[in-house]
């Protein structure tokens, strides 16, 4: 995959966790996945150390600085929603054009993913709604139990 038509770029991945032997792991196979997906190859990867968080102490970071080569803009794309990186910068070229074809489908799996996240969020906050209520029909019964307890216990 040698074309000028390519983009080469730098992504960064940074994760969060413990043990550091875990976290070092992680990112090692997070790197080779990304080398094996169609249209990505890894021209080449750092992974850092872990290092201990200063706020949490039993807590590590660490991140992988993994440059590539990819042959079309979607791919790239596509490695920003499977992976989440915590920064991309495309080196080269300095100007990408696109078609409309090629446009509609990064757009359409942008609206295709953005409808999946709202799907969830709405699910996630629906169930919380209904755990608060729960909480509190349990919380009310244990102040209505306690409540009857004393008033036996005055009679």
């Amino acid at each position: 995959m040698n074309s000028n038509d390519n983009i080469r770029a730098i992504v960064i991945l940074e994760i969060l966790g413990r043990p550091p032997e875990h976290l070092k792991e992680t990112l090692e196979n997070l790197t080779k996945s990304i080398g094996e997906e169609k249209g990505i190859f890894i021209v080449e990867k750092k992974v850092s150390e872990p290092s201990p968080l200063k706020e949490k102490n039993d807590f590590y970071t660490s991140f992988a600085e993994i440059e590539i080569e990819i042959e079309n803009l979607f791919s790239l794309v596509f490695l920003m929603f499977k992976y989440m990186p915590a920064h991309i910068d495309i080196l080269t070229p300095e100007k990408i054009s696109m078609t409309n074809t090629e446009w509609n489908d990064i757009l359409n799996e942008l609206t295709r993913r953005l409808h999946g996240y709202d799907e969830v969020a709405r699910v996630l906050m629906t169930e919380k709604a209904m755990m608060q209520k729960k909480i509190e029909e349990l919380i009310g019964k244990g102040k209505n139990n306690k409540k009857t307890k004393k008033n036996k216990k005055n009679s």
